[in-house]
């Protein structure tokens, strides 16, 4: 079954675009991740989910049921943290969150207490003395204090230090073990490659992919580092496939996408001192998307 079904959504404000025509599924127990670039469409996309706006057409169902008529029922089982958290700064964290744990029909003092010594909050400190990164540490809690089945994170690392970083990870994979369903929105693509199993990859606010985090990966896309006798290699730069090509001294270093073995029949013409191959990352398969309108 699917937690979220995305058919047809297309939001604009005006006459100005937010997405056009874009379809996915999201299934139950899977981290999905959403990647795109600030203006792409992934908070526009996010917002029309939780009924925080309307979509222009199409649809979206969340749990099987409608993310407009039924959003009240939809909304006491998601978990949500926007990109921006804004609270009264006058207010403790503590009350704060309670307030926030006020609205569901559970108790979630313990979870409250987990969550916060987990993420090192501070419960009785004022909102006003926060860091941001530490306000983004209450977005957190808030979002998950009520066991919500699906968790939608809009951009959720921003202000977290590395170490808080992965132990929001961990949280968040431990939450799927559980059964949580988390649909995670990111431009930072190593983020969405360390979690994900899905992703779609949003451009001017279409899909133009869809795939396995694996299948991106295992792309027949290289990345080759070649040191060699040479100062200039003229058969690299008529051969197709070859891209973003850099040069350091004898050093050469560039993305190939195509038949390996037509690669290392090249290879063998050149006088190489040493070769690396080694597997793109998601961020460099990611750019290629972009620059070359790919939609495949």
């Amino acid at each position: 079954m699917d937690t979220i079904e995305i058919s047809s959504l297309t939001k604009y404000y005006g006459s100005h675009r937010g997405v056009e025509d874009i379809s996915f599924n999201v299934k139950d127990g899977e981290i999905f991740g959403f990647i795109g670039p600030n203006g792409a469409g992934k908070s526009t996309t996010i917002r029309t989910m939780l009924s925080l706006i309307y979509p222009t057409k199409g649809n979206i169902k969340i749990f099987g049921l409608d993310s407009v008529k039924d959003a009240p029922k939809i909304a006491e089982e998601i978990g949500y943290l926007p990109a921006e958290v804004f609270y009264y700064d006058d207010m403790k964290v503590r009350d704060l969150l309670n307030y926030s744990a006020s609205f569901y029909k559970k108790d979630c003092k313990k979870r409250i207490v987990e969550l916060s010594t987990l993420l090192e909050l501070e419960l009785d400190r004022k909102i006003e003395d926060l860091s941001s990164g530490n306000r983004k540490k209450v977005g957190i809690v808030q979002g998950l204090i009520h066991d919500p089945k699906l968790i939608i994170l809009d951009e959720p690392t921003s202000g977290l230090d590395p170490l808080m970083q992965q132990k929001f990870f961990n949280l968040l994979k431990e939450e799927n073990k559980n059964g949580k369903t988390i649909f995670f929105s990111s431009h930072i693509l190593s983020e969405v490659q360390k979690l994900c199993h899905r992703v779609a990859i949003i451009k001017e606010g279409r899909i133009v992919r869809l795939d396995e985090m694996s299948n991106l990966r295992e792309e027949n896309y290289k990345r080759l580092t070649l040191e060699t006798e040479d100062s200039i290699l003229t058969p690299l730069g008529a051969f197709d496939g070859i891209t973003d090509i850099t040069t350091t001294n004898h050093t050469f270093t560039f993305i190939y996408k195509g038949d390996i073995n037509k690669m290392t029949k090249l290879l063998s013409e050149i006088n190489l001192k040493s070769i690396l191959i080694e597997e793109p990352s998601l961020e460099e398969i990611f750019l290629h998307y972009y620059e070359k309108g790919d939609s495949k």
